[in-house]
């Protein structure tokens, strides 16, 4: 295919609820969407990076300069036979992972629809539907977490995790798991720890966790080597695997016992399906994150968790979870067993609704 156009779209859009993590709070999400156009198709990307740069140091504005100026036109108006080729077009360009996932995701989507495949099967996966489950954000007291867990817990969500951070962990996990004893918990402490902090990961090990996620800082493997000898709940690593070679490094000094793969964190579906078959080799159980995405990257999510070793719910949700109305459609329903299905159409599935699009909007470059 021959890339002829690619369109540029911040957008913004009202969260349902507050979503308060370590990093921060976030009532507007603001994004990047990119649309390529190929051989009288058009495909769909989504760039999660941000409005400020705590999850990554990318932002919107970043992303926005970095694609318009850098790693569009070193492609546009050239072939491309397969999505994976992009990595070799920006070889000349480090880093900006979130903005090279969103660009690759469109290439993804167009790709299926020339070849009349959706991702699920251009990826290899088997699952028609996959296991999720719900994160959900600081509440301002125990008492508000146990509310909001059961009203998650009620729409069938079979799989909840809790945000902890320093004065809100220990007293809010136990709360929740006294008043559930049974479900499957976890937390994710979004590098809100030090080493130091042992002691409360000790004490969190008897509440029965079935993981803590990302406890310490983003770039050390190390210690979460050394805490990981210390506790028996696994821990799982989130924005401390950067690519397949850091997979395969937290894995061989035991730095954690599961993986949370993010396709945008990685810098595209090409890199998460890497880790995924490293991980898969090492038989070490991997789930798929998510980031607030709209329709378009929750697609791209359930057809890379599709795949056999995916083993843990993911962090997917249903559309209702954060927006209301989304842009795209179909919407993802949860089913009875906690589980969404994966999109059957070709690319990934969704169409975007012009009118919804239009009203979240607030720029746009069209690159020729």
């Amino acid at each position: 295919m021959r890339i002829e156009r690619i369109e540029l779209h911040h957008i913004k859009m009202r969260l349902k609820n507050t979503f308060i993590t370590s990093f921060g709070e976030e009532l507007d999400r603001e994004c990047l969407l990119v649309r390529v156009y190929s051989e009288g198709l058009d495909g769909w990307g989504e760039c999660v990076a941000t409005r400020v740069p705590g999850f990554s140091y990318e932002t919107v504005e970043t992303a926005w300069h970095v694609l318009r100026d850098f790693f569009i036109p070193a492609i546009l108006n050239r072939p491309i036979s397969h999505p994976r080729e992009l990595k070799q077009h920006l070889q000349a360009y480090k880093g900006h992972p979130l903005a090279r996932a969103g660009l690759e995701m469109a290439l993804w989507d167009i790709g299926g629809k020339l070849d009349g495949k959706c991702l699920r099967e251009l990826f290899g996966g088997e699952k028609h539907s996959v296991p999720v489950g719900v994160s959900v954000g600081i509440q301002e007291n125990p008492e508000a977490m146990i509310a909001k867990v059961g009203e998650y817990l009620q729409l069938g969500y079979g799989r909840i995790k809790i945000k902890i951070k320093p004065s809100a962990d220990m007293e809010v996990a136990s709360a929740v798991r006294d008043r559930y004893p049974d479900i499957n918990l976890q937390v994710d402490a979004n590098s809100a720890y030090a080493l130091s902090d042992a002691p409360l990961f000790k004490d969190l090990d008897s509440l029965d966790l079935s993981m803590i996620e990302q406890p310490l800082a983003e770039d050390d493997l190390i210690d979460h080597a050394a805490l990981q000898a210390q506790i028996k709940t696994p821990l799982c690593l989130d924005e401390s695997i950067r690519n397949q070679r850091h997979a395969g490094q937290a894995i061989a000094i035991e730095a954690c016992r599961v993986i949370n793969i993010k396709s945008g964190r990685v810098g595209g579906l090409t890199e998460a399906i890497a880790i995924h078959d490293c991980c898969l080799r090492e038989g070490v159980p991997v789930w798929c994150g998510g980031m607030l995405e709209t329709g378009i990257g929750r697609a791209a999510n359930l057809a890379l968790a599709s795949l056999p070793g995916f083993t843990l719910p993911g962090d997917i949700s249903a559309s209702d979870r954060y927006y209301d109305p989304d842009i795209a459609e179909p919407r993802f329903m949860l089913n009875s067993d906690s589980t969404i299905d994966v999109p059957d159409r070709p690319g990934l599935g969704v169409d975007v609704l012009p009118e919804e699009l239009e009203r979240v909007t607030v720029k746009v470059d069209v690159l020729t």
